[in-house]
């Protein structure tokens, strides 16, 4: 097994350079070093020398891949690449081109992130998973027929429709929780209960969906029927093998969410004012600050790639069979 996430790690190495190459290629593709300095300083009446200032202030003054004039290893080190890239493998992320340290807004700005997203998972995984096992429970009934039907049109839905008319009518129809904001302390339920309902409820039907196709597929299998013969109940056979047998398509699902627990909803965060991860690569998006969503980028990679390696190392717990050497 150790030998096994070692070599999982050494293949992430070049997977997050990759990342990190293409993902620097592509934003000074769409926007230079003088554009971001344009847009910073203001378009109306700058001028080349105002350019060229803020340029050398933030070292987007040297070359972007290879600096021929250096000697040395500077040919490589010496480059906007290096200082803004490279030196993430070793946590530092830079400052946000407003001068704040990136690491330690993403430090402040993970906690809110994180009390939305894990109690929304959790909740979301046990509602989807529980909805599923009962249309599985009740297949080919009226039951499973309009619980599908309701799956189907919810996912149909937009999740800003959601987002919105929740608001709308919990917030200022009903007033019982803030529209927006957000608060520290006990009183910060008041502000992630609407949130953290909205992302499980728009959640159900693209989830239980999946999951009642996964429990109909095992549910028809031969040790499904050695169980039946054997006097099983049904709520035992869903509960204590179908459940268990379809466990490692349901943990391939959650390594997608992972990423998502640490960073944040983009579209939570920034309708109800949530100063967490999300919001922050959003506003860093709108003012085309590169630095910060250079860093959200490899933090997003880093996530996934962790999340894949629990996800191998977690099929062994539900599978004895599977084994890595």
């Amino acid at each position: 097994m150790l030998a096994y996430i070692v070599r999982r790690l050494l293949y992430a190495l070049p997977i997050l350079i990759g990342v990190n190459l293409i993902t620097f290629a592509l934003f000074f593709v769409v926007n230079t070093p003088d554009d971001m300095a344009r847009m910073q300083l203001g378009v109306k009446r700058v001028t080349p020398e105002a350019i060229a200032k803020w340029k050398a202030e933030r070292g987007y003054d040297k070359p972007l891949f290879i600096n021929g004039s250096a000697a040395g290893v500077g040919v490589l080190t010496d480059t906007i690449f290096f200082d803004k890239s490279a030196r993430m493998f070793a946590g530092d992320f830079g400052r946000a081109e407003d001068g704040r340290d990136i690491a330690r807004e993403i430090r402040t700005r993970m906690g809110p992130s994180l009390a939305i997203a894990l109690p929304t998972f959790v909740l979301g995984l046990l509602v989807t998973v529980s909805f599923a096992l009962l249309l599985t429970f009740f297949r080919a009934s009226y039951l499973d027929f309009w619980g599908v039907v309701l799956c189907v049109a919810m996912m149909s839905i937009s999740g800003l429709f959601y987002i919105i008319g929740g608001q709308y009518l919990i917030s200022k129809i009903w007033k019982l929780v803030p529209i927006s904001g957000y608060g520290g302390g006990l009183d910060a339920w008041k502000f992630l209960i609407l949130p953290m309902a909205i992302g499980v409820i728009s959640g159900i039907g693209s989830s239980a969906r999946w999951y009642r196709t996964i429990f109909i597929e095992e549910i028809s299998r031969d040790y499904v029927r050695t169980a039946r013969a054997k006097g099983l109940s049904e709520v035992t056979v869903l509960f204590r093998h179908v459940l268990r047998n379809a466990m490692i398509p349901i943990l391939t699902g959650v390594v997608v969410v992972i990423p998502l627990l640490f960073m944040g909803s983009l579209l939570t965060e920034s309708f109800f004012g949530i100063p967490g991860l999300g919001s922050y690569t959003i506003d860093a998006i709108n003012a085309q600050d590169f630095a910060v969503v250079r860093a959200m980028v490899f933090i997003g990679s880093v996530l996934y790639i962790v999340g894949l390696i629990l996800t191998d190392i977690s099929y062994t717990f539900v599978d004895p069979r599977i084994r890595f050497n």
